[in-house]
């Protein structure tokens, strides 16, 4: 979605853990054309967060961290559980995907962290929608 600055993500999905799904999958268009990254590379993530909100960001935030650290970028994603307690709230996923190669992956925009800017989440007649605004 157009935003003045960085870049303001929307996300949907008929459950939480889909429209998590899609979040990255967002997250990595802003980077790449996705439908170029081959799922190669398989990666388990769990993360854990004080609420959806502190969870949403750290699931980005540990995406963002294996593309800074290991040149991964990722196409698929499979959220397994979210787990919701009164004080925390936990997320176990696999993501599949390899490393960057500029010969066969467009180089769009760098994202550089997550963000809690214009932060939204809501379900409304059984589908989830997720805002957010990721900084470049």
């Amino acid at each position: 979605m157009e935003h003045t600055a960085d870049v303001l993500i929307e996300a949907r999905g008929s459950s939480l853990c889909e429209a998590f799904e899609v979040a990255a999958l967002a997250t990595y268009e802003v980077m790449t054309d996705t439908s170029t990254v081959e799922p190669k590379i398989k990666v388990e993530i769990e993360v854990e967060g004080l609420d959806l909100f502190n969870l949403l960001y750290r699931w980005i935030e540990e995406l963002i961290a294996y593309t800074d650290s290991q040149r991964l970028v990722f196409s698929k994603f499979k959220v397994k559980e979210i787990e919701l307690g009164q004080d925390y709230a936990r997320l176990k996923a696999e993501v599949w995907g390899e490393e960057f190669n500029l010969e066969r992956h467009p180089s769009r925009t760098v994202v550089k962290a997550m963000t809690y800017a214009q932060m939204s989440m809501r379900e409304e007649s059984g589908c989830w929608t997720i805002r957010f605004v990721v900084d470049i």
